[in-house]
């Protein structure tokens, strides 16, 4: 298929939920773009994977608590496969997994409660090539993440000379990440945007692109998600 095929195409979107009305409430929101096709709603993960691999939609839109298979695991089997990007449908009062999913290989989140521009917005930057990492959710997510570690175990910091630190940032080609891309990477695990993290070292957001890029190359990571995961994982995010 040719780039102007692609661009032409519609985006196919799956949805993913227990709750018909979560379900048909986004169906309608999408089913008026022209740039949007959704086929398919189903009510839990298995039947999530069935759909995925008649239909090979470019986007599922996935909750985590459903019977069967939750989101988590069916996440884990679409991204293993191949078969779609996720975004997982999320509130913050419920689901204690989020973080998991997102380990599990989804492309970003959204709140169940968002509003028609920002669902599109989020489905449009991911079937795009984007991460879906609003700001605000990300901060509330470390947050949360952080806590929770400080209650068990603590952060995990990985191989010696992982952790914190610019030069203490070991890269899986056992190489270290530079001091500004140390620090660039701290501030997206922080939950800052390009344009935050630019008027913060003072830099231009074009700079901070390439560093995240580079971050991205180094770390062997698919997106800006799995760096947060990354981050935090290497107690990289107080």
């Amino acid at each position: 298929m040719s780039d102007t095929e692609n661009e032409s195409r519609p985006i196919r979107v799956l949805i993913v939920d227990d709750q018909q009305l979560v379900r048909s409430g986004f169906a309608m929101m999408l089913s008026v773009e022209d740039d949007i096709d959704v086929v398919g709603e189903v009510a839990d993960g298995s039947r999530a994977l069935e759909l995925a691999r008649l239909h090979r939609p470019d986007l599922i839109l996935m909750d985590v608590q459903m019977p069967v298979m939750d989101g988590i695991e069916a996440t884990r089997v679409v991204v293993d496969e191949a078969l779609a990007k996720v975004v997982i449908l999320t509130t913050f009062d419920r689901d204690d997994y989020l973080f998991d999913a997102l380990r599990a290989g989804a492309s970003g989140f959204l709140l169940k409660n968002a509003g028609p521009e920002q669902l599109l917005e989020a489905i449009r930057a991911v079937a795009d090539g984007h991460a879906l990492l609003a700001p605000e959710v990300t901060r509330r997510v470390i947050a949360a993440m952080t806590a929770g570690a400080a209650t068990t175990d603590g952060p995990t910091h990985g191989e010696p000379g992982s952790g914190n630190g610019a030069h203490g940032i070991r890269t899986p080609a056992g190489e270290h990440l530079t001091e500004r891309e140390a620090e660039v990477l701290t501030l997206v695990a922080r939950g800052l945007s390009n344009a935050e993290i630019a008027r913060e070292l003072f830099l231009g957001e074009a700079t901070i692109k390439t560093h995240v890029s580079n971050c991205l190359s180094k770390l062997q990571v698919r997106d800006r998600v799995q760096l947060v995961v990354y981050a935090f994982e290497h107690g990289l995010t107080s």
